[in-house]
Protein backbone atom coordinates (compact mmCIF):
# COMPACT_ATOMS: atom_id res chain seq x y z
CA UNK A 1 0.00 0.00 0.00
CA UNK A 2 1.46 3.48 -1.00
CA UNK A 3 1.03 6.00 2.05
CA UNK A 4 1.96 9.46 1.61
CA UNK A 5 4.54 10.36 4.37
CA UNK A 6 4.12 13.18 7.27
CA UNK A 7 5.55 15.51 5.04
CA UNK A 8 3.45 14.84 1.80
CA UNK A 9 0.25 14.38 3.95
CA UNK A 10 0.90 17.46 6.28
CA UNK A 11 0.62 19.61 2.70
CA UNK A 12 -3.09 18.19 2.60
CA UNK A 13 -4.11 18.83 5.98
CA UNK A 14 -3.25 22.37 5.96
CA UNK A 15 -4.90 23.00 2.89
CA UNK A 16 -8.26 21.14 4.80
CA UNK A 17 -7.91 23.64 7.55
CA UNK A 18 -7.93 26.96 5.65
CA UNK A 19 -10.54 27.87 2.81
CA UNK A 20 -8.71 30.39 1.59
CA UNK A 21 -5.62 28.23 0.46
CA UNK A 22 -4.89 26.36 -2.18
CA UNK A 23 -0.90 23.97 -1.78
CA UNK A 24 -0.50 23.32 -5.54
CA UNK A 25 3.00 24.32 -6.87
CA UNK A 26 3.73 24.78 -10.43
CA UNK A 27 5.79 25.87 -13.46
CA UNK A 28 5.05 28.01 -16.40
CA UNK A 29 7.88 27.39 -19.37
CA UNK A 30 7.88 29.81 -22.47
CA UNK A 31 8.50 28.20 -26.07
CA UNK A 32 9.26 29.42 -29.19
CA UNK A 33 7.06 28.61 -31.97
CA UNK A 34 3.28 28.13 -32.50
CA UNK A 35 1.58 27.17 -30.39
CA UNK A 36 0.36 22.86 -30.14
CA UNK A 37 -3.37 22.09 -30.54
CA UNK A 38 -5.24 20.99 -27.58
CA UNK A 39 -5.34 17.36 -29.24
CA UNK A 40 -1.53 17.41 -29.80
CA UNK A 41 -0.59 18.38 -25.66
CA UNK A 42 -3.65 15.54 -24.21
CA UNK A 43 -1.38 13.33 -26.99
CA UNK A 44 1.77 13.80 -25.70
CA UNK A 45 0.64 14.16 -21.78
CA UNK A 46 -1.15 10.40 -22.61
CA UNK A 47 1.91 9.57 -23.79
CA UNK A 48 4.28 9.76 -21.06
CA UNK A 49 1.80 9.52 -18.68
CA UNK A 50 2.68 5.66 -18.06
CA UNK A 51 6.23 6.56 -17.52
CA UNK A 52 5.10 8.81 -14.07
CA UNK A 53 1.78 6.08 -12.43
CA UNK A 54 1.20 9.06 -9.63
CA UNK A 55 0.11 11.22 -12.56
CA UNK A 56 -3.06 8.90 -12.17
CA UNK A 57 -3.48 7.75 -9.14
CA UNK A 58 -5.32 9.82 -6.62
CA UNK A 59 -5.71 9.90 -2.93
CA UNK A 60 -7.94 8.16 -0.80
CA UNK A 61 -7.93 9.30 2.75
CA UNK A 62 -8.68 7.14 6.57
CA UNK A 63 -11.72 8.27 9.08
CA UNK A 64 -10.17 9.85 12.02
CA UNK A 65 -6.82 10.67 10.32
CA UNK A 66 -6.14 6.94 11.59
CA UNK A 67 -3.41 6.20 9.23
CA UNK A 68 -1.67 8.03 6.50
CA UNK A 69 -3.60 9.11 3.40
CA UNK A 70 -3.16 6.78 0.57
CA UNK A 71 -2.58 6.43 -3.25
CA UNK A 72 -5.00 4.38 -5.32
CA UNK A 73 -5.54 4.04 -8.95
CA UNK A 74 -8.46 5.93 -10.81
CA UNK A 75 -10.11 3.66 -12.86
CA UNK A 76 -12.06 6.44 -14.25
CA UNK A 77 -8.97 8.79 -15.00
CA UNK A 78 -9.66 10.91 -18.70
CA UNK A 79 -6.69 12.82 -19.53
CA UNK A 80 -9.27 15.48 -21.42
CA UNK A 81 -10.06 17.12 -17.97
CA UNK A 82 -6.50 17.57 -16.73
CA UNK A 83 -5.93 19.67 -20.11
CA UNK A 84 -7.33 23.39 -20.57
CA UNK A 85 -6.58 25.91 -22.60
CA UNK A 86 -6.34 29.74 -22.57
CA UNK A 87 -5.50 32.37 -24.61
CA UNK A 88 -4.33 35.88 -23.69
CA UNK A 89 -5.17 39.23 -25.35
CA UNK A 90 -3.16 39.58 -28.68
CA UNK A 91 0.38 39.86 -27.81
CA UNK A 92 -0.30 39.69 -24.10
CA UNK A 93 3.03 41.12 -21.99
CA UNK A 94 4.03 39.31 -19.37
CA UNK A 95 1.89 41.43 -16.97
CA UNK A 96 -0.88 39.67 -18.64
CA UNK A 97 0.59 36.11 -18.29
CA UNK A 98 1.29 36.74 -14.51
CA UNK A 99 -2.37 37.96 -14.20
CA UNK A 100 -3.46 34.58 -15.81
CA UNK A 101 -1.21 32.66 -13.44
CA UNK A 102 -2.66 34.32 -10.38
CA UNK A 103 -5.98 33.00 -11.02
CA UNK A 104 -5.21 29.72 -12.20
CA UNK A 105 -2.95 28.87 -8.89
CA UNK A 106 -5.96 30.62 -7.23
CA UNK A 107 -8.30 27.70 -7.84
CA UNK A 108 -7.85 24.25 -5.72
CA UNK A 109 -7.69 20.98 -7.69
CA UNK A 110 -10.53 18.65 -7.46
CA UNK A 111 -9.42 15.92 -4.94
CA UNK A 112 -11.66 12.81 -6.94
CA UNK A 113 -9.49 13.26 -9.58
CA UNK A 114 -4.99 13.26 -9.64
CA UNK A 115 -4.11 16.20 -8.36
CA UNK A 116 -2.62 17.62 -11.27
CA UNK A 117 -3.78 19.62 -14.27
CA UNK A 118 -1.68 21.34 -17.44
CA UNK A 119 -3.00 24.60 -19.20
CA UNK A 120 -1.42 25.70 -22.56
CA UNK A 121 -1.88 29.47 -22.78
CA UNK A 122 -1.30 31.25 -25.97
CA UNK A 123 -1.35 34.42 -27.53
CA UNK A 124 2.09 35.73 -25.86
CA UNK A 125 4.13 38.08 -28.21
CA UNK A 126 7.04 36.82 -30.61
CA UNK A 127 5.55 33.71 -31.60
CA UNK A 128 5.57 32.52 -28.16
CA UNK A 129 3.46 30.37 -25.98
CA UNK A 130 3.79 29.33 -22.35
CA UNK A 131 2.99 25.46 -20.57
CA UNK A 132 2.07 25.71 -16.89
CA UNK A 133 1.71 22.43 -15.27
CA UNK A 134 0.34 22.41 -11.46
CA UNK A 135 0.61 19.39 -9.13
CA UNK A 136 -0.85 19.21 -5.46
CA UNK A 137 2.72 19.99 -3.47
CA UNK A 138 1.80 16.46 -1.82
CA UNK A 139 2.21 14.93 -4.53
CA UNK A 140 6.04 16.48 -5.64
CA UNK A 141 8.41 18.70 -4.08
CA UNK A 142 10.15 21.11 -6.73
CA UNK A 143 13.33 18.85 -6.83
CA UNK A 144 11.09 15.98 -8.30
CA UNK A 145 8.62 18.45 -10.20
CA UNK A 146 10.90 19.72 -12.21
CA UNK A 147 11.92 15.76 -13.28
CA UNK A 148 8.57 15.95 -15.21
CA UNK A 149 10.45 18.19 -17.98
CA UNK A 150 12.69 15.68 -18.18
CA UNK A 151 9.24 13.13 -19.37
CA UNK A 152 7.56 14.92 -21.50
CA UNK A 153 10.59 16.42 -23.40
CA UNK A 154 12.53 13.23 -23.94
CA UNK A 155 10.90 10.31 -21.82
CA UNK A 156 12.82 8.39 -19.60
CA UNK A 157 13.36 4.75 -19.61
CA UNK A 158 14.30 4.56 -16.00
CA UNK A 159 11.23 5.13 -14.76
CA UNK A 160 8.56 2.01 -16.33
CA UNK A 161 4.97 2.07 -15.95
CA UNK A 162 3.01 -0.25 -13.18
CA UNK A 163 1.83 -3.28 -14.80
CA UNK A 164 -2.05 -3.87 -14.90
CA UNK A 165 -1.44 -6.85 -12.26
CA UNK A 166 0.53 -4.77 -10.06
CA UNK A 167 -2.27 -1.69 -10.11
CA UNK A 168 -5.38 -4.19 -9.27
CA UNK A 169 -3.79 -5.31 -6.87
CA UNK A 170 -2.72 -2.71 -5.25
CA UNK A 171 -6.21 -1.10 -5.79
CA UNK A 172 -7.58 -4.05 -3.92
CA UNK A 173 -5.58 -3.55 -1.16
CA UNK A 174 -6.27 0.04 -0.36
CA UNK A 175 -9.87 -0.72 -0.67
CA UNK A 176 -10.04 -3.23 1.62
CA UNK A 177 -7.93 -1.54 4.12
CA UNK A 178 -10.18 1.54 3.90
CA UNK A 179 -13.63 0.11 4.26
CA UNK A 180 -12.23 -2.10 7.01
CA UNK A 181 -11.00 0.99 9.06
CA UNK A 182 -14.53 2.48 8.11
CA UNK A 183 -17.15 0.12 8.47
CA UNK A 184 -15.07 -1.86 11.52
CA UNK A 185 -14.72 -0.81 15.52
CA UNK A 186 -12.66 -3.95 16.15
CA UNK A 187 -9.87 -2.70 13.26
CA UNK A 188 -10.29 1.36 14.41
CA UNK A 189 -9.76 0.53 18.06
CA UNK A 190 -6.57 -1.98 16.85
CA UNK A 191 -4.75 0.81 15.48
CA UNK A 192 -5.83 2.68 18.38
CA UNK A 193 -4.45 -0.01 20.82
CA UNK A 194 -0.64 -0.06 18.96
CA UNK A 195 -0.54 3.59 19.27
CA UNK A 196 -1.10 3.00 22.97
CA UNK A 197 1.31 -0.24 22.88
CA UNK A 198 4.15 1.67 21.56
CA UNK A 199 7.49 -0.17 21.88
CA UNK A 200 10.16 0.71 24.11
CA UNK A 201 12.10 1.52 20.44
CA UNK A 202 9.68 3.94 19.05
CA UNK A 203 9.48 5.44 21.94
CA UNK A 204 13.64 6.10 21.95
CA UNK A 205 12.54 7.62 18.44
CA UNK A 206 9.92 10.00 19.64
CA UNK A 207 12.18 11.11 22.32
CA UNK A 208 15.41 11.96 19.52
CA UNK A 209 12.50 13.85 17.26
CA UNK A 210 11.92 15.90 20.24
CA UNK A 211 15.81 16.59 20.82
CA UNK A 212 15.07 17.66 17.26
CA UNK A 213 12.73 19.90 17.34
CA UNK A 214 14.48 21.59 20.66
CA UNK A 215 17.66 22.18 17.87
CA UNK A 216 14.58 25.18 16.05
CA UNK A 217 14.86 26.79 19.33
CA UNK A 218 14.86 30.47 18.83
CA UNK A 219 13.59 29.82 15.20
CA UNK A 220 10.34 29.15 16.70
CA UNK A 221 9.76 32.74 18.07
CA UNK A 222 7.62 35.40 16.68
CA UNK A 223 9.02 37.89 14.63
CA UNK A 224 8.35 41.43 14.77
CA UNK A 225 4.89 42.57 13.70
CA UNK A 226 4.81 43.65 10.14
CA UNK A 227 2.30 44.00 6.92
CA UNK A 228 4.60 40.87 6.04
CA UNK A 229 2.20 38.35 8.23
CA UNK A 230 -1.04 38.06 9.02
CA UNK A 231 -4.94 36.78 7.25
CA UNK A 232 -5.03 35.59 3.61
CA UNK A 233 -7.49 35.77 0.97
CA UNK A 234 -7.91 32.58 -1.73
CA UNK A 235 -6.97 35.48 -4.58
CA UNK A 236 -3.22 35.05 -5.90
CA UNK A 237 -1.15 37.51 -7.48
CA UNK A 238 2.22 36.43 -9.51
CA UNK A 239 5.48 38.39 -10.85
CA UNK A 240 8.66 36.92 -12.25
CA UNK A 241 11.97 38.30 -11.84
CA UNK A 242 14.68 37.52 -14.14
CA UNK A 243 18.97 36.64 -13.70
CA UNK A 244 21.21 34.41 -15.17
CA UNK A 245 22.92 31.69 -13.57
CA UNK A 246 26.28 32.29 -14.86
CA UNK A 247 25.90 36.11 -13.43
CA UNK A 248 25.11 34.85 -9.89
CA UNK A 249 28.15 32.52 -10.23
CA UNK A 250 30.82 35.37 -11.16
CA UNK A 251 29.14 36.93 -7.67
CA UNK A 252 29.62 33.94 -5.62
CA UNK A 253 33.19 33.18 -6.83
CA UNK A 254 33.89 37.06 -6.43
CA UNK A 255 32.79 36.79 -2.71
CA UNK A 256 33.61 33.65 -1.59
CA UNK A 257 29.77 32.74 -0.99
CA UNK A 258 27.24 30.35 -2.90
CA UNK A 259 25.16 30.81 -5.54
CA UNK A 260 22.08 30.41 -3.27
CA UNK A 261 23.56 32.82 -0.34
CA UNK A 262 23.55 35.29 -3.35
CA UNK A 263 20.05 34.69 -4.22
CA UNK A 264 19.08 34.51 -1.03
CA UNK A 265 20.62 38.29 -0.43
CA UNK A 266 18.92 39.72 -3.28
CA UNK A 267 15.56 37.99 -1.68
CA UNK A 268 16.66 39.70 1.43
CA UNK A 269 17.57 42.89 -0.33
CA UNK A 270 13.78 43.35 -2.13
CA UNK A 271 12.08 42.24 1.47
CA UNK A 272 13.90 45.79 2.93
CA UNK A 273 13.14 47.77 -0.27
CA UNK A 274 9.34 46.59 0.17
CA UNK A 275 8.98 47.55 3.74
CA UNK A 276 10.78 50.86 3.64
CA UNK A 277 8.08 51.24 0.57
CA UNK A 278 5.25 50.59 2.70
CA UNK A 279 7.14 53.04 5.62
CA UNK A 280 7.93 50.60 7.94
CA UNK A 281 11.26 49.73 9.47
CA UNK A 282 13.07 46.66 8.16
CA UNK A 283 14.03 45.40 11.70
CA UNK A 284 16.22 42.85 12.63
CA UNK A 285 13.87 40.30 13.68
CA UNK A 286 11.39 41.39 10.99
CA UNK A 287 11.43 38.55 8.49
CA UNK A 288 12.20 34.54 9.27
CA UNK A 289 11.91 32.80 6.16
CA UNK A 290 11.76 29.11 5.86
CA UNK A 291 14.28 27.97 3.37
CA UNK A 292 13.31 24.16 2.14
CA UNK A 293 16.36 22.06 1.33
CA UNK A 294 16.23 18.76 -0.85
CA UNK A 295 17.08 15.79 1.53
CA UNK A 296 16.35 13.57 -1.54
CA UNK A 297 18.75 10.43 -2.07
CA UNK A 298 20.18 10.14 -5.57
CA UNK A 299 18.73 6.72 -6.23
CA UNK A 300 14.64 8.76 -5.32
CA UNK A 301 15.86 11.25 -8.25
CA UNK A 302 12.83 10.19 -10.60
CA UNK A 303 10.41 9.70 -7.31
CA UNK A 304 7.19 12.20 -7.07
CA UNK A 305 7.04 13.07 -3.20
CA UNK A 306 8.42 15.34 -1.19
CA UNK A 307 11.84 14.74 0.70
CA UNK A 308 12.59 17.94 1.83
CA UNK A 309 13.64 19.73 5.58
CA UNK A 310 14.02 23.24 6.04
CA UNK A 311 16.06 25.90 7.52
CA UNK A 312 14.76 29.04 9.14
CA UNK A 313 17.28 31.42 8.99
CA UNK A 314 16.17 35.28 9.88
CA UNK A 315 16.71 37.54 6.91
CA UNK A 316 19.26 40.59 7.90
CA UNK A 317 16.65 43.24 6.02
CA UNK A 318 17.87 45.59 8.71
CA UNK A 319 21.56 45.55 7.12
CA UNK A 320 21.57 48.75 4.18
CA UNK A 321 25.52 47.52 2.28
CA UNK A 322 23.90 44.80 0.06
CA UNK A 323 27.56 43.42 0.45
CA UNK A 324 27.35 43.18 3.96
CA UNK A 325 23.76 42.10 3.86
CA UNK A 326 25.43 38.75 1.63
CA UNK A 327 27.89 38.32 4.19
CA UNK A 328 25.39 38.20 6.74
CA UNK A 329 23.27 35.98 4.89
CA UNK A 330 26.40 33.33 3.83
CA UNK A 331 27.41 33.68 7.68
CA UNK A 332 24.01 32.70 8.80
CA UNK A 333 22.89 29.49 6.77
CA UNK A 334 26.40 28.15 7.49
CA UNK A 335 25.75 28.62 10.84
CA UNK A 336 22.48 26.34 10.22
CA UNK A 337 24.22 24.14 8.16
CA UNK A 338 26.82 23.42 10.97
CA UNK A 339 23.85 23.06 13.66
CA UNK A 340 22.09 20.46 11.59
CA UNK A 341 19.02 22.12 11.70
CA UNK A 342 17.67 20.69 8.04
CA UNK A 343 18.45 17.43 9.26
CA UNK A 344 16.74 17.63 12.58
CA UNK A 345 13.92 18.23 10.19
CA UNK A 346 14.56 15.37 8.73
CA UNK A 347 14.16 13.78 11.31
CA UNK A 348 11.18 14.92 12.86
CA UNK A 349 9.01 14.11 9.69
CA UNK A 350 10.95 10.18 9.28
CA UNK A 351 10.75 9.14 12.66
CA UNK A 352 6.65 9.07 12.16
CA UNK A 353 5.44 5.29 12.07
CA UNK A 354 1.81 4.80 10.64
CA UNK A 355 0.58 4.18 14.19
CA UNK A 356 1.86 7.34 15.55
CA UNK A 357 0.33 9.23 12.07
CA UNK A 358 -3.17 10.21 14.19
CA UNK A 359 -2.20 12.83 16.82
CA UNK A 360 0.01 14.22 14.57
CA UNK A 361 -2.24 15.23 12.14
CA UNK A 362 -4.38 16.17 14.90
CA UNK A 363 -1.37 18.35 15.52
CA UNK A 364 -0.71 19.59 12.02
CA UNK A 365 -4.85 20.73 11.80
CA UNK A 366 -4.94 22.37 15.10
CA UNK A 367 -1.56 24.47 13.75
CA UNK A 368 -2.67 25.46 10.47
CA UNK A 369 -5.62 27.20 12.89
CA UNK A 370 -3.13 29.09 14.93
CA UNK A 371 -2.33 32.67 14.47
CA UNK A 372 1.25 32.30 13.70
CA UNK A 373 3.71 34.71 13.46
CA UNK A 374 7.40 33.15 13.67
CA UNK A 375 7.78 32.15 9.60
CA UNK A 376 7.29 35.07 7.57
CA UNK A 377 7.72 33.85 3.76
CA UNK A 378 9.27 31.09 2.42
CA UNK A 379 12.13 31.23 -0.01
CA UNK A 380 12.61 28.00 -2.19
CA UNK A 381 15.88 27.48 -4.89
CA UNK A 382 15.39 24.14 -7.47
CA UNK A 383 17.78 23.40 -9.71
CA UNK A 384 16.20 22.49 -12.91
CA UNK A 385 17.20 21.37 -15.87
CA UNK A 386 21.11 21.84 -16.75
CA UNK A 387 20.45 21.68 -20.51
CA UNK A 388 18.39 23.03 -23.35
CA UNK A 389 15.12 21.17 -23.70
CA UNK A 390 12.37 20.63 -26.69
CA UNK A 391 8.57 19.79 -26.23
CA UNK A 392 6.97 19.02 -29.16
CA UNK A 393 9.54 20.73 -31.49
CA UNK A 394 9.75 23.87 -29.70
CA UNK A 395 12.13 25.14 -27.89
CA UNK A 396 12.13 26.21 -24.18
CA UNK A 397 13.09 29.29 -23.55
CA UNK A 398 12.69 29.68 -20.19
CA UNK A 399 10.77 28.14 -17.07
CA UNK A 400 9.14 30.12 -13.81
CA UNK A 401 8.84 28.58 -10.37
CA UNK A 402 5.63 29.16 -8.41
CA UNK A 403 5.22 28.17 -4.38
CA UNK A 404 1.84 28.18 -2.64
CA UNK A 405 1.04 30.47 0.40
CA UNK A 406 -0.32 29.56 3.84
CA UNK A 407 -0.21 29.87 7.58
CA UNK A 408 -0.84 33.75 7.48
CA UNK A 409 2.36 34.08 5.11
CA UNK A 410 1.60 37.06 2.13
CA UNK A 411 4.24 36.78 -0.08
CA UNK A 412 6.66 33.98 -0.81
CA UNK A 413 9.43 33.10 -3.56
CA UNK A 414 10.56 30.64 -5.62
CA UNK A 415 13.75 30.29 -7.80
CA UNK A 416 14.43 28.13 -10.32
CA UNK A 417 17.45 27.31 -12.60
CA UNK A 418 17.00 26.16 -16.61
CA UNK A 419 20.39 25.71 -18.35
CA UNK A 420 21.75 29.43 -17.88
CA UNK A 421 18.37 30.89 -16.76
CA UNK A 422 17.41 32.00 -13.22
CA UNK A 423 13.64 32.52 -12.40
CA UNK A 424 12.37 33.77 -9.83
CA UNK A 425 8.18 33.44 -9.69
CA UNK A 426 6.36 35.46 -6.50
CA UNK A 427 3.69 34.49 -5.30
CA UNK A 428 1.26 37.06 -2.91
CA UNK A 429 -1.98 37.11 -1.78
CA UNK A 430 -3.76 39.52 -3.53
CA UNK A 431 -6.25 41.02 -1.21
CA UNK A 432 -2.97 42.17 1.42
CA UNK A 433 -0.45 42.72 -0.97
CA UNK A 434 -0.98 44.96 -4.45
CA UNK A 435 2.41 45.57 -4.72
CA UNK A 436 3.97 42.28 -5.93
CA UNK A 437 6.24 44.01 -9.30
CA UNK A 438 7.52 45.93 -6.87
CA UNK A 439 8.60 43.02 -4.97
CA UNK A 440 10.17 41.43 -8.26
CA UNK A 441 11.87 44.63 -9.91
CA UNK A 442 13.69 44.99 -6.30
CA UNK A 443 15.10 41.80 -6.80
CA UNK A 444 16.46 42.18 -10.47
CA UNK A 445 17.88 45.71 -8.72
CA UNK A 446 19.59 43.72 -6.05
CA UNK A 447 21.47 41.29 -7.88
CA UNK A 448 22.25 44.37 -10.27
CA UNK A 449 23.85 46.25 -6.55
CA UNK A 450 25.72 42.97 -5.95
CA UNK A 451 27.08 42.38 -9.66
CA UNK A 452 28.29 45.96 -9.53
CA UNK A 453 30.01 45.63 -5.71
CA UNK A 454 31.76 42.07 -6.82
CA UNK A 455 33.59 44.13 -10.23
CA UNK A 456 34.70 47.29 -7.97
CA UNK A 457 35.87 44.26 -5.34
CA UNK A 458 37.59 42.42 -8.08
CA UNK A 459 39.24 45.45 -9.52
CA UNK A 460 40.67 46.33 -6.37
CA UNK A 461 42.27 43.41 -5.73
CA UNK A 462 43.90 43.64 -9.50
Amino acid sequence: MDRLSPVDSAFLLAEDEDPAVSLAIASVAILRGPAPSLRELAKLFSDRVPAIPRLRQKVRTVPLDLRPPAWIDDHHFDITRHIHKAVLAPHGDDAALCELVGEIMSERLDRDRPLWDAWLIDGLPDNTWALLIKVHHCMADGVSGSHLYNVLCHGDPQIGPVSPTEAVNAFRSMMLAVAELASSPTAQAHVLGRMVRMPLTFTRRLARTVQGLLSYGSSLLPTARSSLVGPIGSRRSYGIARSSLSTVHSVARVFHVTVNDVVLAAITGAYRTLLLKRGEQPVADAVRSAVPVSVRPDSTEHTLSNQISAMLPMLPVDIEDPVERLAAVHSRLSRLKSGQQSAAGVTMTSMVPDEFFAPVAWIVRLMARLPQRSVVTVTTNVPGPPRPLRLLGREIIEIFPYVPIALRLRTAVSVLTYADNLAFGVTADRDTTPDVDLMAQAIEQEITELVAASHDTASARV
